[in-house]
């Protein structure tokens, strides 16, 4: 393979991962705007988020490992610190409030917390 066709293929890798890693956050956003409780918003923003900024990060790692030979150990901590932290403090802000008794969406079929909370 020539070094042209190479650099093509390394361009629409790091674009791909960038551009989806972007949708997935224009997606969370969404999700905080049109989702109806903080339990609903939290999960989506949780989810999406994490997984666009990981594509972002994982697209910037590729960029610098591929074009310009350098490994940058500093993106894959922060892919690595992300990927353990966010989901958990999205887990952690929703049992927050449902201790706080923040008022659930009036659509919410089951409560499996109630049990564990002492019946609220």
């Amino acid at each position: 393979m020539s070094l042209n066709v190479v650099t093509a293929i390394v361009n629409v890798l790091v674009a791909t991962l960038v551009l989806l890693g972007a949708l997935l956050t224009l997606l969370s956003a969404v999700g905080a705007i049109r989702l109806p409780d903080v339990y609903t918003r939290s999960h989506a923003i949780s989810k999406s988020t994490t997984l666009g900024i990981m594509c972002i990060l994982l697209g910037a790692f590729f960029h610098f490992l591929l074009e310009n030979n350098e490994f940058n150990s500093r993106l894959l901590l922060g892919i690595v610190f992300i990927f353990m932290t966010s989901p958990v403090a999205a887990h952690l802000i929703s049992r927050a409030a449902y201790y706080t008794n923040v008022p659930r969406w009036e659509g919410t079929i089951r409560d499996d917390l109630k049990e564990k909370a002492g019946g609220k």
